[in-house]
């Protein structure tokens, strides 16, 4: 019997608790570890080897959605199972563009949670029921005839990072400090990035980010 070797993704403790006990019982899944950000995430799957991964999208600082990208790019023999409460088009398009082999909503049962983590190790996909596979494929298919799907990849991964810090809202000096960086290359990529999508502020930054579900937003973060 294969089994399932997973690592928990997610920032809210209670949640990853629940997780926990849900698969506790279950014989063809062990939990091997766990984080609550993505840079973890992306270091424990260095240490624990897990074989499934599955992610939170909604996190601070490097989110699920460039998490599984790189990991995706680092570990490409592990499968990632987006746990997500954005059930809209275009989340599941990134998350799938991303790499990820299932994407099940926070709202699901526990029967379709495991399914989607054994279709994973098993070489397959699962979409949550209430996610309409035709849907879905016939949305891929307009994004990528206009282009949408190509957007995103103009961007660098550093890029990508800047954007989900500024659509938390965190100032220009704490992006530098978290990054590493100069406050002047936090403006250069901003600058770069609207100049790459057309856009002329701040805000239409953050609107497109979100609209187009390329970042994801539980709650305001607090960074001084």
């Amino acid at each position: 019997m294969s089994v399932a070797k997973v690592l928990l993704v997610e920032d809210h403790v209670v949640l990853r608790e629940g997780l926990k006990a849900l698969f506790g019982g279950e014989p063809d899944v062990e939990i091997v570890g766990e984080a609550d950000n993505g840079r973890d995430a992306l270091s424990r799957v260095a240490e624990l080897c897990p074989n499934v991964v599955l992610m939170d999208l909604s996190m601070p600082g490097l989110n699920g959605l460039e998490t599984t990208r790189r990991m995706r790019h680092q570990f490409p023999e592990i499968k990632v199972v987006v746990l997500s409460m954005h059930s809209h088009e275009e989340y599941v398009f990134q998350a799938l563009r991303a790499g990820a082999s299932g994407y099940v909503l926070k709202q699901a049962n526990s029967t379709e949670l495991l399914a989607a983590i054994r279709a994973a190790l098993s070489g397959g996909s699962f979409l949550s029921s209430s996610i309409s596979r035709t849907v879905i494929d016939g949305y891929v298919s307009r994004a990528e005839a206009r282009g949408r799907g190509i957007e995103m990849d103009r961007l660098t991964s550093r890029e990508r990072e800047v954007l989900q810090l500024l659509v938390e809202g965190v100032p220009n000096r704490a992006i530098a400090k978290l990054l590493g960086i100069s406050v002047k290359t936090v403006e250069s990529h901003r600058s770069n990035m609207m100049s790459k999508l057309g856009l002329s502020n701040k805000t239409e930054l953050v609107r497109y980010a979100l609209d187009k579900g390329w970042t994801s937003l539980d709650q305001p973060r607090r960074y001084s």
